[in-house]
């Protein structure tokens, strides 16, 4: 069952990134104004570049249960908890608490504790 809910813990944690990563292109940056250009794609490659970041983290949720070290598991749920706790805090504080995101990400984090 540990075993499941990391492996879940980090399928929710691409399906999130996805989102994020949708979400930026689809409904953020197409309103925004940022000047000059060469900053939006600056910032633009940011927002992107922490969709990468989750998609990579997930994986490694997903993989850590067929992995033969306890020490690697341990490394990899304690890194996790803290970028998508981190990330849920940043979130539900930008936004006031109106966004799902931080409810989703809080989810993963919860799913990797339990499957630690």
């Amino acid at each position: 069952m540990r075993d499941l809910l990391l492996q879940g813990a980090g399928l929710l944690a691409i399906v999130v990134a996805l989102i994020h990563g949708y979400l930026g292109e689809a409904k953020v940056f197409p309103r925004a104004t940022i000047e000059p250009p060469r900053l939006r794609t600056l910032i633009r490659l940011v927002w992107q570049a922490s969709t990468v970041a989750w998609i990579g983290c997930g994986v490694l949720l997903i993989a850590a249960p067929s992995m033969d070290s306890a020490l690697a598991r341990h490394w990899i749920v304690v890194t996790m908890v803290g970028v998508f706790g981190f990330s849920a805090v940043a979130n539900a504080w930008a936004t006031r608490g109106r966004h799902f995101g931080w409810v989703m990400l809080s989810v993963v984090v919860a799913m990797a504790v339990a499957g630690y």
